[in-house]
C-alpha cells in the first residue's frame, strides 16, 4: 500500500520536512517513489505539486493525518482534518462514565433549582393571596425617658453625712 508522509531533513531543532510517496512498511529516510513537497513548520511555508498529489491519490495512496491536516489547510483537498491521536476503548470508556457523571450532576443541579424557582413562585401566590395586615407603628420607646428621670432624682436627693 502506497502512503503520502512526511520525511525529516534539516538541522537539530531546525525540522524541516520533504512530501514523500512511498510504500507504507518502508523507512520514510529510505528511497521513496516520488518527492511531492516540502514543508517548513518554522515559516509555515509549504510548496506542494498539487497534481501530483492529486495523482497519487487517485492511484489509491493514502496520506497520514499530519500530511492530509495540511493538504485541507493548503486547499488541495477538501473534507475534514484528522485526528493526530488514537484514543483506546479504556480511555474512551472512562471519558463517556465521566460525561455521563457530569450530566448526571448537571441534570441534578436544574431539578433544584427549578424546585426553589416553583417554591418561589408558589410562596408568591401565598404572599399575594392573603390580605395585607396593618403595619404596626412602634411606639417610640420610654425606657430611656424613664432612665433619665431617675438619674435626675438620685442626683437631686441629698446625701446624708
Amino acid at each position: 500500500m502506497l502512503t503520502i508522509r512526511f520525511t525529516r531533513t534539516g538541522k537539530r531543532k531546525q525540522p524541516y520536512y520533504r512530501l514523500i510517496v512511498s510504500e507504507k512498511t518502508r523507512d520514510p529516510w529510505g528511497k521513496y517513489l516520488e518527492l511531492l513537497g516540502n514543508y517548513n513548520p518554522r515559516s509555515k511555508e509549504a510548496v506542494l505539486q498539487k497534481d501530483r498529489i492529486l495523482h497519487w491519490l487517485k492511484m489509491g495512496a493514502q496520506t497520514s493525518a499530519t500530511v492530509n491536516n495540511l493538504l485541507v489547510k493548503e486547499g488541495v483537498i477538501e473534507g475534514k482534518k484528522q485526528n493526530k491521536i488514537k484514543i483506546t476503548n479504556k480511555r474512551k470508556a472512562k471519558m463517556t462514565a465521566k460525561q455521563v457523571e457530569a450530566d448526571k450532576v448537571k441534570a441534578d443541579k436544574l431539578e433544584k433549582e427549578k424546585a426553589e424557582k416553583e417554591a418561589a413562585e408558589v410562596a408568591a401566590k401565598e404572599a399575594a393571596e392573603k390580605p395585607a395586615e396593618p403595619e404596626v407603628v412602634a411606639e417610640p420607646v420610654v425606657e430611656e425617658a424613664v432612665a433619665e428621670v431617675v438619674e435626675e432624682k438620685v442626683e437631686e436627693t441629698p446625701t446624708e453625712a
